[in-house]
This record gives structure tokens, C-alpha cells and sequence, in this order.
């Protein structure tokens, strides 16, 4: 059990996100009188669970403290997580945001955020974790929160995973929704017109060495795996959990089918970085998913 506190705009929010991601059952904005039974409950039904605890006022911090020293006295294995700034970090947050301070709406920024730090003391000192978001971005401070949660739970993963979508999809029938990023294939030559292909798809044999044979394709299948190997790490950087890359052509049978079924081949060959994968073909009406082994 993992309770998030701490000064508003340090970074909670993120840091419950990041615990999400995790695995764990999480709600946010709990208010602190709520605490007790949403434990008995959360715990119940979740082998792990973190909340963070809504702190607006002296009134609140008062409750949560009286609540908090008889949950943690009774539960010394759970953890609380407290998230602070520096006055200028903090200061800087609120005018991008343009919000007034939810601890003291009424009063200049710079002093509700003196005030809060004042009440937020006694809970401060109980942390089991102080992490500093002063000058970090909220990827930094995610990372920051994951190595909390995995210097504390063995089972914690090591890494988010990564769930990699490919789409073939006809620009006839629009572009999917989903899709992260498109790739229009339509300067390939088109296996519909040459004999006996027409009825086939990029999935089959003649037509995958039909196109195998063009000078462009190569070319294209060369920048697109680069393209994709230079973005991998970044995508882990922003934590980022689905990615969906969508491959048009103008009937979604030929082209864009194949050069799907050669990214899904390449992603197969590098499992660490790109499976789970799933490889759809919206206008054929297959879809498949590809796993690590073991």
C-alpha cells in the first residue's frame, strides 16, 4: 500500500500514473477521512494499491495525519511517498497552468504555497520516500518513482511494456482512429494490375516477391526499420504503453498488407523491443498477435 502526498503541482498526479502503470490499483483526489475504508476495500481485492490522499486544507492535513498515524502504526509495511518543489519549480507550474492554489485559492500563489509547505510539514517528516521534482520534467519524475516502487517491490517490472499495433487499412475507407502515425505506400507499384494477382493479397507468396522486386520498396523498408529502431528508446523514455502504425495503400489488400507482414517479420526477430505485437489487416478482416517466446 503506497500513499501519495505532497505539495500541489510537485507532481502527485504523475507519480500516481506512474504507479498505475505499475500495476497497481490506484485512485486519486481521495479525501482523507475516506482513507480507511478505501484501504479495507483496496486491499481486499488488489495485492497492491496506492492513493493519493486530496489535501486542501489545514483542516485536511489534520485529519489526514490523525487518520495516517493510526493506519501506518497498524500497517508498518506501507509506504508513503511525498512529492515536493521548490518554491520557483512550483511557482513556474501554476502560471503555465493558469489555476489558483488549491490550499489557499484566496491568497497570492507564492504565499499558499508557504502556507501548504507549513501545514504539510508533519506528513512530511513521516515519508517513507521524499522525491525532489524541482527542475524535472514529468518523465524524469516518473523514472524517479519506479525505481521507488522497485527498490520496494521485487516483483516491480523493470521496464513498462511496450504493446506495438500494426494496421493495413485502404485510404478508400478512411485512416484508422488509432493511429499514431500513418505511412502512405501508394507509390509502390500496385500487384493488382499485374496477371493473376488481382485476387491475391501482400500476404501471398507472388505478390510479396513482386514487390520484393522493386527498387522502392527496399529503399522504403530500409528507412522505415531505422526509422523505427532511432524512436524505440524515446517511446520507453515517455513511458509511452501503445503504439500504432498504420501502412495505407488505395485497397488495402496488396501493398500495405506487405509491408506490415515484412515489419511484423523484422519486429518477430527483435522481441525485447517490439512483441507483443498486433498485426491487423482492417480490410482483410485478420488480425494476429505476435509474443516472445517463453
Amino acid at each position: 500500500m503506497i500513499i501519495v502526498s505532497g505539495l500541489s503541482g510537485a507532481g502527485k498526479s504523475t507519480a500516481l500514473h506512474t504507479l498505475e502503470d505499475e500495476g497497481l490499483f490506484c485512485t486519486d483526489n481521495l479525501p482523507p477521512e475516506l482513507l480507511e475504508e478505501w484501504a479495507r476495500v483496496a486491499l481486499r481485492n488488489h495485492e497492491h494499491a496506492a492513493v493519493c490522499v486530496d489535501v486542501r486544507s489545514a483542516e485536511s492535513t489534520r485529519l489526514l495525519l490523525d487518520d495516517l498515524g493510526r493506519q501506518m502504526d497498524a500497517h508498518p509495511d506501507w509506504l508513503l511517498l511525498f512529492i515536493e518543489a521548490d518554491a520557483q519549480s512550483l511557482l513556474r507550474r501554476f502560471s503555465t497552468v493558469r489555476r489558483t492554489h488549491p490550499f489557499a485559492p484566496a491568497v497570492p500563489v507564492d504565499e499558499a504555497i508557504a502556507r501548504e509547505r507549513d501545514a504539510l510539514e508533519p506528513l512530511r517528516r513521516r515519508a517513507t520516500q521524499l522525491l525532489d521534482s524541482s527542475g524535472l520534467n514529468p518523465y524524469e519524475l516518473a523514472d524517479l518513482v519506479q525505481q521507488f516502487w522497485q527498490r520496494n517491490h521485487d516483483g516491480g517490472s523493470a521496464t513498462p511494456q511496450l504493446l506495438t499495433t500494426l494496421v493495413s487499412f485502404s485510404y478508400q475507407r478512411g485512416l484508422p482512429q488509432e493511429a499514431d502515425m500513418v505511412v502512405d505506400v501508394r507509390f509502390l507499384p500496385n500487384p493488382h494490375y499485374e496477371e493473376g494477382m488481382a485476387r491475391l493479397t501482400g500476404a501471398d507468396r507472388e505478390v510479396a516477391a513482386f514487390l520484393r522486386g522493386q527498387p522502392q520498396t527496399a529503399a522504403l523498408l530500409d528507412r522505415m526499420m531505422g526509422w523505427l529502431t532511432m524512436i524505440r528508446p524515446q517511446m520507453e523514455r515517455e513511458r509511452k504503453r501503445h503504439f500504432t502504425l498504420a501502412v495505407g495503400c488505395s485497397g488495402g489488400r496488396h501493398r500495405s498488407v506487405f509491408v506490415v507482414e515484412e515489419l511484423a517479420g523484422w519486429m518477430a526477430e527483435r522481441p525485447d523491443a517490439w512483441l507483443p505485437c498486433v498485426v491487423r489487416h482492417r480490410e482483410l478482416g485478420r488480425q494476429r498477435t505476435l509474443q516472445a517466446a517463453g
